[in-house]
């Protein structure tokens, strides 16, 4: 049975791959980096809303998951603004590349934070039937919120 940590840990696969992507082209073509930072953007988008739902506000209910719950939505919030950051710049000029490698930074170091520290500290306060529960409305909201990020 999939859990919310199976359903995270896949869109954080997919969050990595579109980041090397990009940084791939910083020296390149500008019409594949702007594609590919439009997936990346509406891959964060949808992740983070989700995430926030179904796993952020179960775990600020506990005194234990306040900290950690707080700290991931403050690096949700620098997230969105570093990519609103970028929609506002020429993806051809030169202060794209450097905006763009600080989201990368920002994406890499949260989704290792998270994987490394949340996950532990939020898997000792849901059970095993909370977990798989999680996943499911994760997994729907997700669903709903590409489509949703897709259109800004």
């Amino acid at each position: 049975m999939t859990n919310i940590y199976d359903e995270l840990r896949a869109s954080h696969a997919k969050q990595r791959r579109l980041c090397s992507s990009m940084v791939r082209t910083l020296a390149g073509n500008p019409a594949k980096r702007e594609a590919l930072f439009r997936e990346l953007r509406i891959e964060l988008a949808a992740h983070a809303a989700a995430e926030e739902r179904y796993l952020y506000v179960p775990i600020l209910m506990f005194d234990m998951g306040l900290n950690s719950a707080r700290h991931a939505l403050a690096e949700h919030h620098d997230m969105d603004e570093l990519v609103e950051d970028l929609r506002a710049l020429d993806s051809s000029g030169e202060a794209w590349g450097p905006k763009a490698s600080e989201l990368v930074h920002k994406v890499r170091h949260h989704l290792k934070e998270e994987e490394t520290k949340f996950f532990q500290v939020s898997g000792k306060l849901l059970s095993d039937a909370q977990k798989v529960r999680l996943a499911a409305q994760y997994r729907k909201d997700y669903e709903r919120m590409v489509g949703v990020a897709a259109q800004r």
